[in-house]
């Protein structure tokens, strides 16, 4: 029997499905952050304990060493001590009160809007922030779905979208793009074109390369004038992985607005005093809306705003 993708893949239903994908991003956002966070105290504790190491490389003595891996084995222990903590386990619940959220409470937005945004023990209020990115995420995939048709490929797009959201926002609250999303995006962009999903595959190599290496030399150049790093490592990552899925055509666009975007934002933010410590904003939200307006606008039409065409 024939699969009916105009409906399965409709926007109504990839609307609903986006939503869902969007509680999940949620929980992503939060965790992913925290898990590597444990995951390099765990190395560094590893590296401490390594007596000889710490007097051959920084050139402590070796008692002095010694005393450190042992003070700091004590800690790792406890590291290793510390109960599960994944993107499946444990289960949801209010960071203020431990309050475990019932199924009914999980539901995208319409949960949060049955609670009144606050927790349903302490009251605690639930940040805004949770039902937009659901809503966001549901609205991307519906217009997706539009925009590309009720076919499989759609899913793909659906994907991506998915990953721009999730790395945009872990870049917002902590400075970091992991690569355990940016380096599964860059590949499955380059398995992508390889199959004849997206775009020819040549473009596709291209882009990655024109992605890493237009922002690799920018840092370079920036970081010999100034002594300073102007950006880190995951933008690098990130507009290869754009490039991957969007083709080298579109890396001076995405980049172009991305740092417009960012100027006023940064620009906004300041005058404000809304600026972090170091008075730094990070480029991959930037990177990722870039990615965003080129995918939905199309390439003959961004072309067309640049007189490219």
């Amino acid at each position: 029997m024939a699969v009916d993708y105009g409906l399965l893949l409709s926007p109504w239903v990839l609307g609903i499905f986006g939503l869902c994908i969007g509680s999940f991003l949620n929980v992503v956002i939060y965790r992913l952050p925290l898990m590597l966070e444990r995951q390099w105290l765990h190395e560094s504790a590893a590296q401490l304990t390594d007596a000889p190491a710490m007097a051959r490389v920084a050139g402590v003595p070796l008692p002095e060493a010694e005393k450190l891996a042992k003070a700091v084995d004590a800690y790792g222990t406890q590291i290793e001590a510390l109960p599960p903590f994944t993107i499946a386990a444990p289960r949801s619940r209010c960071p203020h009160c431990g309050h475990q959220l019932r199924w009914h409470e999980n539901l995208p937005v319409i949960g949060w809007l049955r609670l009144g945004g606050k927790c349903a023990s302490c009251k605690a209020p639930i940040s805004k922030r949770y039902p937009l990115i659901e809503v966001v995420t549901g609205a991307a995939f519906a217009a997706l779905s539009w925009r590309f048709g009720a076919q499989p490929t759609t899913l793909l797009w659906c994907g991506f979208v998915a990953a721009l959201i999730a790395l945009a926002m872990i870049d917002w609250d902590t400075t970091l793009l992991p690569d355990a999303i940016n380096q599964p995006l860059l590949w499955a962009g380059l398995a992508a074109a390889l199959m004849g999903w997206t775009i020819p595959l040549d473009k596709a190599l291209i882009g990655a390369l024109a992605g890493y290496l237009s922002l690799w030399s920018v840092y370079w150049v920036f970081k010999l004038l100034t002594k300073k790093e102007g950006m880190g490592y995951g933008d690098f990552k990130l507009l290869a992985a754009l490039g991957a899925w969007l083709g080298w055509q579109m890396i001076l666009p995405i980049v172009l607005g991305a740092s417009a975007i960012g100027a006023v934002i940064g620009i906004i933010m300041k005058m404000n005093a809304g600026l972090r410590e170091g008075r730094y904003v990070p480029f991959g939200p930037f990177l990722a809306g870039g990615g965003l307006v080129v995918l939905f606008a199309g390439q003959a039409t961004v072309l067309g705003w640049l007189g490219w065409t």
